[in-house]
């Protein structure tokens, strides 16, 4: 890729924005190696990682990348069987946990959304938990090889520890005497070359034997070892030698362990760089409100709503521009400060982007190319040092271009033929067009010559386009109008700044009728243009507020549905209550009766008795069938052998014997058949049919211990009801995977969400107690949970 259109399009600074965002030295390394990619399948599987990534991040959270360092120098050494230092062999226990721990995060992303090319990327990494577990038996998170590294280890501390402490003992019983310590400078004892010391006045020096050890810069001290402990210093220095031999045979032994698995874990960071990588570009993506271009090398290009990505989002002024369809070149007219030159850099990045494996900043739907070249002459190029006009270093590098261009670059110039002669400028500049053109490349220029728009008019596969400018308020509104050449605007400003119209009239007397026509065209096009857009802006206003007005509609009408429903319901709950009663009084009755002809022989009879009973019981209305939220009209979906409800009669349930054509079924209803409309049936719940179709469908999910488990929530944004339902959520699966502490982001803000937080920890059952963040943890908006 060209090199000087890299540096003009200020692709470097993406590339350091993109650094930014890893969160690994190693990922670091990775994005500094980036570089647009020329052959489209590459392109492709780029945009692809990112785009798993950018799932992976939405449905998990950011990767965990924490304790994962560069570890390969470490290795290198300890495949050359150098010994690693206990700091070094932590840092390698580290990486592998963090290996492990992000292997399992996009595993677990995996189960619910497909990542084949991170799952790819994941597959050779390798656990080496033994070798992990090994380094923290022996060595703990201060760097300090432990007493439990080995038995010989812990015994020579042992040992260290009980002479170290006859030692001071005899030095203290010492230095207590009255008669002593006058002789000594301060009454202490310390170390001098690892062996316990007395500070002794010079004058008294004769009145002790043993050894001098060290001297005070003024020579007024002298630091004496005692005879009295001098056999048990040299005991010490015995005991920790043999410690220190220890501690190098433990640290050899563990380092032969990481030598032999140098090759494999070194793979492994190169594989974490990678993925940290492509995480650092989804990061990027989220941050520039990016999305996933459609790539060809067609030639193709359409951007909707390109925004320049190292613009602020909030005052960036998005451009619809399209090439490669029904015209390949582009020439943008019009006065300077109107964003030409912007527009054309937002070309070239985003194509740079894309080629880069980048989601880029535009809407959906923008169609981007891969070209084998980008070269841009923007900006003004005079060079002191070469004693080079702008015209000289404009035209030296257009020289370069055109020895290069093939039919599947892109070319970006701008102000082309400028900084010299306007008619020899502008005849040069049309020769330019004219060979680009020839070479099929796609082209986008900006000029301020007016005899360019001729050309793009006279040229198939040219097309004109300007930069908006509001005569009102005499500002540009930086806008690309694909279509519409530029048009001059000296005259209609001069007039509101006031100059006498006198001079306005004679200056126009100086145009061209031609040219005046010319202009008049275009003032003409634009402002059918405009009025086109206010039209389209009109419509599209009048149509979301259709559509708001039918669903606030249909939201009414289902409500109004559910409370007669409900009224209903409730009468028919009350009049069966009111028979259920007259039944049991009936019943009673009706006994007494029986009762009553068994005792005096009346003649009551009993299927006279059933018959009224039978009436009483069908008296017994059936509840409402409560209405069905509108699904846009599509009738269930029913077959033959569904046990069903039919609204028209009550909710009365039946089995489908048959579908009779696509809009009728007949249904069993007892001992009687009849045909009923499919709309008019609800397939009931719970049915064995309906459970066996759900069986056949459902989606089976597990969730296992090993699952990623987050240890912080973000809420910031959340109403307080959702973040409540969020923590219990939260602390329940903290809680069944033995986290020990969680955090809890709800910013600072007003402090409601944090009060709100707090009390609801204070009352939660698996909180042991919480606590504000400290200085590196958030602070005031983090609170930090200790669980039980």
């Amino acid at each position: 890729m060209n090199a000087k259109a890299l540096h003009t399009l200020e692709y470097d600074k993406i590339i350091s924005r993109l650094t930014e965002l890893a969160a690994t030295s190693l990922g670091r390394e990775e994005t500094e190696k980036l570089s647009p990619a020329r052959e489209l399948s590459v392109v492709k599987r780029r945009l692809a990682a990112t785009d798993e990534a950018s799932r992976a991040v939405a449905l998990k959270g950011a990767p965990p990348f924490g304790g994962v360092t560069d570890v390969r120098s470490s290795l290198r050494r300890a495949k050359l069987q150098g010994m690693l230092q206990p700091p070094e062999l932590m840092e390698i226990a580290q990486f592998i946990f963090g290996s492990r721990r992000l292997s399992r995060f996009i595993a677990a992303a995996g189960e619910e959304t497909e990542l084949p090319l991170l799952a790819d990327l994941c597959e050779p990494l390798t656990d080496f938990k033994a070798i992990e577990d090994d380094i923290r038996r022996c060595i703990d998170e201060q760097g300090d090889v432990l007493d439990s590294a080995s038995a010989e280890l812990a015994s020579v501390r042992r040992d260290i520890r009980v002479n170290a402490g006859r030692a001071r003992e005899k030095l203290e019983s010492l230095i207590r005497s009255s008669s002593v310590q006058k002789m000594l400078q301060d009454v202490l004892i310390t170390m001098r070359n690892d062996r316990y010391v007395i500070p002794v006045k010079q004058e008294y020096r004769a009145h002790f034997g043993g050894i001098v050890h060290d001297q005070s810069g003024s020579g007024a001290t002298l630091f004496i070892e005692p005879e009295a402990v001098v056999q048990m210093n040299n005991k010490l220095r015995e005991l920790k030698i043999r410690e220190q031999n220890e501690v190098e045979r433990i640290l050899r032994q563990l380092t032969a362990q990481v030598g032999d698995r140098a090759d494999l874990l070194t793979g492994d960071a190169e594989i974490i760089g990678v993925i940290d990588f492509i995480f650092a570009k989804a990061s990027l993506a989220q941050s520039l409100h990016a999305t996933l271009p459609e790539m060809n090398d067609e030639g193709r290009l359409l951007l909707r709503q390109a925004r320049h990505p190292l613009i602020e989002f909030k005052n960036a002024v998005p451009i619809d521009v399209g090439l490669g369809d029904s015209y390949t070149s582009i020439i943008v007219t019009g006065p300077n400060t109107g964003g030409k030159t912007v527009s054309l850099k937002t070309v070239g990045l985003l194509s740079l982007m894309a080629m880069s494996g980048l989601f880029i900043p535009a809407e959906e739907g923008s169609i981007l190319c891969v070209f084998d070249g980008i070269y841009a002459d923007i900006g003004d190029e005079q060079s002191i040092e070469q004693s080079l006009s702008t015209f000289s270093s404009h035209m030296t590098n257009l020289i370069s271009m055109l020895n290069q261009v093939t039919s599947r670059s892109l070319v970006l110039l701008d102000e082309l033929g400028a900084g010299t002669d306007p008619a020899e400028g502008s005849a040069l500049a049309i020769a330019i067009l004219e060979h680009l053109q020839k070479q099929g490349c796609r082209l986008i220029a900006t000029t301020h010559y007016s005899e360019l728009k001729a050309y793009a008019y006279n040229r198939e596969g040219v097309i004109n386009a300007s930069m908006e400018f509001d005569v009102t308020t005499l500002r540009p509104t930086y806008r690309l109008l694909v279509g519409v050449p530029g048009r001059s605007n000296a005259f209609a400003i001069a007039e509101r700044l006031g100059l006498p119209k006198s001079i306005i009239d004679h200056a126009k007397g100086e145009v061209s009728e031609d040219e005046l026509k010319v202009d008049s065209m275009i003032a003409s096009l634009e402002e059918d243009r405009l009025q086109a857009r206010a039209d389209r802006q009109l419509a599209e206003r009048l149509q979301r507020e259709a559509e708001k007005m039918k669903n606030d509609l249909e939201e009414e009408r289902f409500k109004l549905q559910e409370q007669k429903a409900k009224l209903l319901d409730n009468a028919r709950e009350e009049a069966r209550t009111a028979i259920s009663k007259a039944r049991r009084e009936a019943e009673e009755i009706i006994a007494d009766l029986r009762k009553l002809a068994l005792e005096e022989g009346a003649s009551v009879k009993e299927h006279k008795l059933i018959e009224a009973k039978r009436r009483l019981e069908e008296a017994v209305p059936s509840p409402v069938a409560k209405p069905n939220r509108s699904t846009g009209g599509k009738p269930a979906k029913i077959e033959a052998g569904d046990e069903v409800k039919v609204h028209s009669l009550g909710g009365q349930k039946g089995v489908v014997v048959e579908l009779s054509g696509s809009s009728e079924a007949v249904v069993q209803l007892g001992i009687m058949k009849m045909k009923v409309a499919i709309s008019d049936l609800e397939p009931v719940r719970g049915s064995a049919q309906q459970a066996k179709k759900v069986a056949a469908q459902a989606t089976i999910v597990k969730r296992s211990r090993d699952d990623n488990v987050r240890t912080e929530l973000d809420l910031r944004g959340m109403m307080l009801d959702e973040a409540i339902m969020e923590v219990d959520r939260f602390l329940d699966e903290a809680f069944l995977s033995n986290l020990g502490q969680v955090y809890i982001i709800h910013g600072k803000g007003t402090g409601a969400l944090r009060t709100g937080v707090q009390e609801f920890l204070r009352r939660h059952k698996h909180v042991k107690s919480y606590r504000l963040g400290q200085f590196g943890e958030g602070g005031a908006g983090v609170s930090v949970a200790e669980l039980h």
